[in-house]
């Protein structure tokens, strides 16, 4: 579980800058998916290509039977599926911290009294605590990973399904091209158990496509309730009479 710790270092403080839903998309990735995926596939897959039996000895039909059936081993795409999906997460990180730091700067140029034109905007998204509020740009790279993550998941369902075809985890595997002599039967291990894995990661990558579709609808209403109150103004500014200036 150590090489998730940098990942899961990075998503935790993911989640002080999202809303409730994200922090529950954020689970779904953490609890359901990294977890099992780094505590309990690995001992289910194993060597699986050494574990699967067929019915032959013919040198090299074992291999290319294994390799043509499964290009990618599933808890490898898995593991690159985690890591595309999250990488926008990540950006919008990387752009939350860099408007923190920009704020931080208009804070200290506010307690020295020095602004251009003796006027010193105050900070709009964050407050001294460093909790940012999701409005204007920010809310708008929070809607934009949330669409690219709902387009990588969808991508990477029908990847799984293009690359092992719609039979999750067949119990047997007939094979006849080269270097097979003839039409070779190999029996896959743990093949229901494998099933029920399979089905389950698919179950939370759907999960997840839902769950960022109702946060985007939930922002959206937010942000609809915010302007029909009228506080989705513009950051407010405080001028500095000439005298005080630095």
């Amino acid at each position: 579980m150590g090489e998730w710790s940098f990942l899961s270092a990075l998503l935790d403080k993911v989640q002080s800058h999202s809303t409730v839903v994200g922090k529950v998309w954020m689970s779904v990735l953490f609890l359901f998916r990294i977890f099992l995926l780094a505590a309990g596939i690995d001992r289910i897959w194993g060597d699986e290509q050494g574990n699967m039996n067929c019915n032959t000895k013919s040198p090299g039909c074992k291999n290319t039977c294994y390799d043509k059936s499964f290009p990618i081993s599933h808890p490898r795409f898995w593991v690159l599926q985690i890591l595309i999906v999250s990488t926008p997460t990540l950006i919008y990180l990387g752009h939350v911290l860099l408007v923190i730091r920009r704020e931080n700067k208009l804070r200290r140029r506010l307690e020295q009294k020095i602004g251009k034109n003796g006027v010193v905007k105050l900070p709009k998204y964050s407050n001294e605590a460093g909790k940012v509020q999701l409005k204007g740009v920010l809310l708008v790279s929070y809607i934009l990973q949330l669409l690219f993550k709902i387009v990588l998941e969808v991508a990477f369902i029908v990847g799984q399904y293009y690359i092992y075809g719609f039979i999750l985890m067949p119990y047997k595997i007939s094979f006849s091209q080269y270097p097979c002599k003839q039409t070779v039967d190999c029996f896959i291990s743990r093949p229901t158990e494998k099933r029920i894995f399979i089905i389950f990661m698919l179950a939370m990558a759907v999960l997840s496509v839902i769950l960022n579709i109702i946060e985007i609808f939930h922002l959206i209403i937010s942000m609809k309730e915010r302007k029909r109150r009228g506080s989705g103004s513009t950051g407010p500014t405080v001028t500095i009479s000439g005298t005080d200036r630095l």
